[in-house]
């Protein structure tokens, strides 16, 4: 079954790297046509109103539904308080590790000819009002408005109501939530497949930008800030998070290393969720109870990289679009980008759109994402292994804690 699907995930790779190189090549010759740009652009204003119009449900559906899980089990509602706390926690270590790695790299702003004035959104008043607006005086005015944090701020209140309902009417309400985020999900698996067409506009536009004076060099320190957080995460923060709890780092990612690969290629930890659950019950031993309740937890809320692309995606477009960020603002962002991480689907291109989102409902020029957008393809691959070997580590953790008889050291050296 492994094999097969391996195999499956690999070839539908292969498609659709050729559909998106495809893209990129027809985007970079009509780019430098004039006369194709208005239907590039377009094309573009389409995607992004697909985009701005399934975010926002799609974030809160999400949030709700993972908050809002409940069980009758004594057992599991601990194993879920220690799944939540691991997973918040090594989250928000790896938003703390992109702020890090960004004040060290400090990326240098990409600079255009065609760009208009600077946006001052802290002088105007913008993002006072944006972190005023967390919490909403309407329900439905996040909605109206595209406020993420508030709808965030609302799913996480409803998630946390339905949780002290009777058992029996939470269990409803948690499966009419999961029914909706699947819904929504069937919604972006379409988007997903018309992601070329998109990309085609986007290209377009950005080399139409790149022929008037548009400047990448800052791009590169960007895109090391992303790709460093992820290695940091991976290769230092998470085996020290499996050595604290005698657990051997090597022998866990030489067991999972098969799943690890399904989700490199396939850029959702939601479709690898299935193989992820037989290799860890197969190759490590994972208690099914365990596994079948944590690894779904973890797939919905656990986002280390989407944490650490979120948080230094919109820090470089607010820089790019003359918004500096002091100290506070950065430890802002450190906990909105954790919570938006959390409510993020597991689904390719997802952290994308979330940062797109954070960024249109602050009013911010998204120009610059485009030019970030073909280089995406790589940085989702590393985000989505990275995401599946953190739930390995939080399930291989939770399992030894909460298996009933077993010794401390009983996985030390295997």
């Amino acid at each position: 079954m492994l094999l097969s699907d391996f195999l499956k995930i690999k070839i539908l790779a292969k498609h659709n790297g050729m559909l998106y190189a495809l893209a990129i090549i027809l985007g970079c010759i009509c780019g430098y046509a004039d006369f194709m740009l208005p239907i590039s652009d377009f094309i573009s204003s389409i995607f992004i109103k697909i985009f701005k119009c399934m975010s926002l449900p799609i974030i809160a559906v999400a949030v709700i539904a993972s908050i809002s899980q409940q069980s009758g089990n004594i057992q599991l509602k601990q194993i879920g308080k220690h799944t939540l706390l691991y997973t918040v926690g090594t989250t928000v270590i790896a938003s703390s590790v992109a702020c890090i790695l960004y004040l060290l790299i400090s990326p240098a702003n990409i600079t255009s000819a065609v760009s208009g004035n600077p946006i001052d959104a802290i002088q105007n008043g913008k993002y006072a009002n944006y972190v005023l607006s967390i919490i909403p005086s309407n329900i439905l005015s996040p909605f109206l408005e595209h406020n993420v944090m508030g709808a965030l701020f609302i799913g996480i209140v409803i998630g946390i109501a339905v949780r002290h309902m009777p058992i029996n009417e939470s269990r409803s309400l948690n499966i009419f939530f999961k029914m909706i985020q699947g819904l929504f999900l069937i919604i972006i698996g379409w988007v997903v497949k018309a992601l070329p067409l998109a990309l085609f506009g986007f290209i377009s536009i950005a080399i139409g930008q790149l022929k008037n004076g548009t400047n990448l060099q800052g791009l590169g320190g960007y895109l090391a800030v992303v790709l460093l957080s992820n290695v940091v995460q991976g290769i230092f923060v998470l085996p020290i998070f499996l050595w604290a709890h005698k657990i051997n780092p090597l022998a866990t990612l030489k067991a999972m290393l098969s799943a690890l690969s399904v989700a490199f290629f396939s850029k959702s930890s939601v479709g690898t969720l299935p193989i992820t659950m037989e290799t860890a019950e197969n190759n490590l031993k994972v208690s099914r109870e365990i596994s079948r309740f944590a690894f779904p937890l973890c797939t919905a809320i656990n986002m280390n990289g989407c944490a650490a692309f979120i948080f230094t995606t919109v820090i470089y477009v607010m820089q790019n679009n003359g918004i500096e960020s002091n100290l506070f603002t950065l430890l802002q962002w450190i906990f909105i980008s954790t919570i938006a991480a959390i409510g993020n689907a597991g689904v390719p291109m997802g952290c994308f759109f979330l940062s797109m989102s954070l960024l249109i409902s602050m009013d911010i020029s998204i120009d610059i994402l485009w030019l970030i957008l073909p280089f995406y393809a790589i940085i989702d691959m590393v985000e989505t292994s990275l995401n599946v070997w953190s739930d390995c580590c939080v399930v291989k953790v939770i399992d030894k804690k909460f298996r009933i008889g077993e010794k401390s050291s009983a996985n030390w050296g295997k």
